[in-house]
C-alpha cells in the first residue's frame, strides 16, 4: 500500500491564491497567515500519514473487542489517541477560554480530512468529542461549561452522542429513554440507545455521553424531548471523577466497516445526568452539535475519495496490463487506458474541487463567529445553514462512488483484502447514512434551506456564483470552463425556481436529484475560481487544475442537464406503483 501523501501544496494553493485568507483573517482578527497554517497542516499531516495509516488495516481486521463489560480498541490505537492529544490536535480550533488554540476552522476541516483518508474509525473519536464540546459550549450552564469543556478540548476526556433507539431512528418523537429529577437537581436517565459512536473505550479519562430523553411531564413527540448530560465517571467527594456511573455496554455493533471504532448499544439504568439547554428544547441544543457532524461527515467522505485516488493512481502507474491504444507497444502501464484515465480524473475532479469548497464553507464558518459586522456574521451563517446538507449528502455520496472508482481501477486485486481497497468501500458506506441520511439531507435541503430568508440565501449565492464566473470568463484561457459553469447555475436557478412553486410531493420526489445538482454546480464553480487563479502562475502543478478543470466541466458538469430534467418530473412516475405491489 502506498504511504499517504497529505495534499500541502493543494492546501496552500487554496489559502494563498484562491481564498485570500491573509486578508480575511486580518479582518477576523486572527493572528494566523498562510505561512503559519500550511506549516500546522504539514504537521498534521505527518502524523496522520506516519502515526494513523498504519493503524488502519489492523484496525479494521481486529476490530474494537468487548470483554466483561470493558471494550478494548485494536493495538495501537490508545498509544495513537495519546499521541494525538499530546500534539494538542484535539483543541486546534477549539475556544481559548477553555484551552483551545482558536485557530481557523478550515485547519480544522481540513485535519478532519487526512484523518478520514488515513483511518476512519480513529477519525470519530476526536470529532465526536468536539461535536459535544460545541453543544456545551452553546446550551450547558456555567457549571457544566466550566467542569467538562477543558478537559474534553484537551482531549484527557472523550465525547459521544446518544440519540438513536432501535424504534426511533430519524423519527425522533419515537424515543422512549427517560429522564426523572434528583433531590440535587441532576437526572436519573434510563433507557437504551444503539449506535453510538465512541460509546466506551480503553483510552483512559472520563466519557461525556450527550443523550437525549424525556421528562415525566414532556409533550408528545419531538416537543417534548430534553438533552443530558451523562458521564462515565461521577466526582467522588474529593472532585475526582472516580465514581461509576449506572452506564453501561450492552454489545458492540458488528458492522460492515469501521472495525476499529466502538459502536455501542448504550444501557442507561438510572444513570446520573445534567439538563443542557431548556427543557423539552433538546432538539435545539442537538442540533448544535449535529450540524458540526455533519459537515465532518462530508468531509469523511472527500477524505476517503482522497486516500482511495492515491492508492488507485500509484497502481495505475506501476500496473502493466494490455497494448497501448494504437497497439503498437506492450504491455504499458494501465495509467495509458483511457478508461483508467477517466475513472481517476473523476475521482481527482471531485476531490480537489470537494477540498475547496470544504475550505470556502469553513472560511464562512469564521465569518460567522468573528466577523466585525454583524450582518456579515448572519449572512455567513446562512450560507454555513445552506451548505452543510450539500455538503454532507453530496461529498459521502460522491466519496463513496469514488471509492468504488477507485477499487475497479485495481481490478480483481480490488477484491481482494490485500490492497486495502475494499476496506475503503466498506469504511465509507456509513458516512452516506449517520448524522442523518443522505435522504433526509435532501429533504432538509428543498423543504428548509431553500426557504431560509424567504429564499434571498439561496439567490444571494447564486449571485455570488454568478459574480465570480463573470470575473474568471475575464481570462480566455479560463473562458470554456466559466461558460460551462455558467449553464450550471442558470439550470440551477431555473430548477430552484419550479421548486419554490412546486407540490410538497413534487418537491420531495426530486430533492435528491436536486441536492446533487446543487453540489456539482457549486463544485463547478470551486474549479472555476481554482482555474482562474492557476491561470496566473507558472508552476505545473497550479497548472494542472486548468486541465482538471476542463475535465469536470467537459465530463462532469453535463451531468446537471438530466438532472434537471428528471427534477422537472415531479412525483408522477415516483408515486404511481401502489404500495402493496412493492
Amino acid at each position: 500500500m502506498a504511504i499517504y501523501s497529505p495534499p500541502i501544496l493543494d492546501y496552500h494553493f487554496l489559502l494563498q491564491h484562491v481564498f485570500d485568507f491573509d486578508a480575511e483573517m486580518q479582518i477576523l482578527g486572527k493572528d494566523v497567515d498562510t505561512e503559519l497554517a500550511t506549516a500546522v497542516l504539514e504537521e498534521a499531516g505527518k502524523l496522520c500519514s506516519e502515526c494513523l495509516q498504519p493503524l488502519n488495516r489492523e484496525g479494521d481486521e481486529h476490530g474494537s473487542r468487548l470483554s466483561d463489560g470493558a471494550v478494548t480498541t485494536p493495538p495501537g490505537f490508545a498509544a495513537a489517541y495519546r499521541k494525538f492529544t499530546t500534539g494538542g490536535w484535539t483543541s486546534l480550533s477549539a475556544d481559548p477560554e477553555y484551552g483551545g488554540q482558536g485557530l481557523p476552522f478550515v485547519l480544522q476541516l481540513w485535519l478532519d480530512e487526512m484523518m478520514s483518508a488515513t483511518n476512519l474509525s480513529f477519525a470519530l473519536f476526536p470529532s465526536l468529542t468536539r461535536g459535544a464540546s460545541e453543544a456545551i459550549a452553546a446550551h450547558g450552564d456555567e457549571v457544566l461549561r466550566a467542569t467538562y469543556l477543558p478537559h474534553l478540548v484537551s482531549g484527557s476526556w472523550t465525547g459521544a452522542m446518544a440519540l438513536t433507539e432501535s424504534d426511533a431512528g430519524t423519527d425522533l418523537a419515537l424515543l422512549k429513554t427517560r429522564a426523572t429529577s434528583n433531590p440535587d437537581g441532576s437526572y436519573a436517565i434510563t433507557g437504551t440507545k444503539i449506535f453510538i459512536s465512541s460509546g466506551d473505550h480503553d483510552f483512559g479519562g472520563n466519557i461525556v455521553h450527550l443523550v437525549l430523553a424525556r421528562l415525566p411531564d414532556a409533550p408528545p413527540g419531538i416537543k417534548g424531548i430534553s438533552l443530558f448530560l451523562v458521564p462515565k465517571f461521577l466526582a467522588d467527594d474529593s472532585g475526582a471523577f472516580t465514581l461509576r456511573n449506572t452506564m453501561s455496554v450492552g454489545a458492540l455493533e458488528k458492522k460492515m466497516g469501521i472495525h476499529a471504532q466502538p459502536t455501542c448499544v448504550m444501557n442507561y439504568d438510572g444513570a446520573t445526568g445534567w439538563l443542557v439547554g431548556e427543557p423539552n428544547r433538546g432538539l435545539n441544543a442537538m442540533f448544535t452539535m449535529m450540524n458540526a457532524e455533519r459537515l465532518m461527515v462530508g468531509i469523511q467522505g472527500l477524505g476517503i475519495a482522497g486516500g482511495a485516488y492515491q492508492q488507485a493512481a500509484a497502481y495505475a502507474r506501476d500496473r502493466l496490463q494490455g497494448r497501448s491504444a494504437d497497439g503498437h507497444h506492450g504491455p504499458v502501464a494501465i495509467i495509458e487506458h483511457p478508461d483508467v484515465r477517466r475513472m481517476l480524473l473523476s475521482i481527482r475532479s471531485f476531490v480537489e474541487a470537494a477540498r475547496a469548497l470544504a475550505g470556502w464553507t469553513a472560511l464562512q464558518h469564521d465569518r460567522s463567529r468573528s466577523h466585525p459586522d454583524k450582518q456579515e456574521r448572519v449572512n455567513a451563517d446562512n450560507l454555513v445553514a445552506l451548505l452543510t446538507p450539500v455538503i454532507k449528502a453530496s461529498f459521502t455520496d460522491l466519496g463513496f462512488e469514488s471509492a468504488v472508482q477507485a477499487q475497479q481501477v485495481f481490478g480483481g486485486h480490488g477484491y481482494i483484502r490485500e490492497w486495502g481497497m475494499e476496506q475503503f468501500v466498506r469504511d465509507a458506506r456509513i458516512a452516506q447514512i449517520y448524522e442523518g441520511t443522505n435522504g433526509v439531507q435532501a429533504l432538509d435541503l428543498v423543504s428548509r434551506k431553500l426557504a431560509l430568508d424567504g429564499g434571498a440565501v439561496v439567490e444571494s449565492f447564486l449571485e455570488r456564483m454568478t459574480a465570480d464566473i463573470d470575473a474568471a470568463a475575464a481570462n480566455n484561457e479560463v473562458l470554456g470552463i466559466a461558460e460551462a459553469a455558467r449553464v450550471g447555475v442558470n439550470t440551477l436557478r431555473d430548477v430552484t425556481a419550479w421548486l419554490h412553486q412546486a407540490e410538497a410531493s413534487s418537491a420531495n420526489a426530486g430533492a435528491t436529484e436536486y441536492l446533487r445538482l446543487f453540489a456539482l454546480v457549486a463544485l463547478g464553480w470551486m474549479w472555476t475560481r481554482m482555474a482562474a487563479a492557476a491561470a496566473q502562475e507558472k508552476t505545473p502543478r497550479y497548472r494542472e487544475k486548468i486541465v482538471l478543470a476542463n475535465f469536470f466541466a467537459r465530463r462532469i458538469l453535463p451531468q446537471t442537464r438530466s438532472l434537471a430534467t428528471a427534477i422537472s418530473e415531479g412525483s408522477t412516475a415516483v408515486m404511481a406503483l401502489p404500495a402493496e405491489a412493492f
